[in-house]
């Protein structure tokens, strides 16, 4: 049954998208040990690097375990099945490229992946909290006590994942990304200044939620440290869930796609620090 709020039908009922909010949770909850755990690796892998000046070798991708490691493959599969849901995005992206640009930035490597994996989880949650003030501000119309709480939920597990790539940067002695050194930023903000509903909102974050998700199909192709991997493939999945709910807030059944995508995915080179 679809709910009629001030002029906008939510095509699914506010029952429904309470049910899917609250397994998206649970999926989140569910990866927060593998994810951790996979950071943990990294920064402790970078350590290594940094005391001995030796890394753990392709025979033992990471101190995670032969369980954990199980863990980070069945997230890539379930990755691979998620990130396929959807359609075209429209915000910009360069094609990626594994490489950073010369001289250009504080972060070369895996570590550009990672500053740029922090500074699209902060321009996600940029986004939902200027949507929350925006609703409180009612200049969305009236929103549906369950889009705002899919919207609270969402920006909350954002949070938990740019935490995770920023204490990787952190433990390389690296700034942490705090803002959204991104050069799309000023368009997705000028673009959030002009919603006026809650479904352009819901188009937008879309945007947004694949954007990072293809992100992460990129990461798990080009990044070296297995551990780096391993913590790409345990959030893709809760982004990719974003994307799918927000598919059924706008109508739109998320039907996969043949082929995973990562033509939308966000270049390194978007960082601009």
């Amino acid at each position: 049954m679809s709910n009629r709020k001030g002029g906008w039908e939510l095509p699914i009922s506010e029952g429904e998208l309470s049910r899917l909010t609250a397994e998206m949770r649970d999926a989140h909850e569910a990866t927060l040990p593998a994810m951790h755990a996979s950071a943990r690796d990294m920064v402790q892998g970078l350590f290594d690097l940094k005391r001995t000046g030796t890394a753990p070798g392709p025979e033992q991708p990471s101190s995670l375990g032969r369980r954990g490691f199980l863990i980070g493959v069945g997230a890539s599969a379930a990755m691979l099945a998620l990130a396929a849901c959807g359609g075209n995005t429209d915000i910009k992206a360069a094609a990626p490229s594994p490489s950073a640009s010369p001289g250009a930035s504080l972060y070369t490597g895996d570590l550009k992946v990672v500053a740029l994996a922090a500074a699209l989880e902060n321009q996600a949650v940029g986004a939902y909290q200027a949507a929350l003030a925006a609703a409180k501000a009612g200049k969305l119309g009236t929103v549906p006590p369950a889009v705002a709480t899919f919207v609270e939920t969402a920006m909350s597990q954002h949070e938990d994942h740019a935490e995770a790539w920023n204490a990787i940067l952190a433990a390389a002695g690296k700034p942490k990304i705090t803002g959204t050194p991104l050069s799309n930023h000023d368009d997705v903000v000028k673009a959030l200044g002009q919603v006026k509903d809650v479904p352009g909102v819901a188009k937008l974050a879309l945007q947004l939620e694949d954007q990072a998700t293809q992100t992460y199909v990129f990461a798990t192709f080009n990044v070296k440290n297995m551990d780096g991997v391993n913590t790409a493939a345990t959030i893709a999945p809760v982004e990719a869930m974003h994307s799918a709910i927000l598919h059924f807030v706008l109508g739109q059944y998320p039907v996969p796609d043949d082929f995973v995508r990562t033509d939308k995915a966000a270049s390194p080179d978007l960082l601009t620090v």
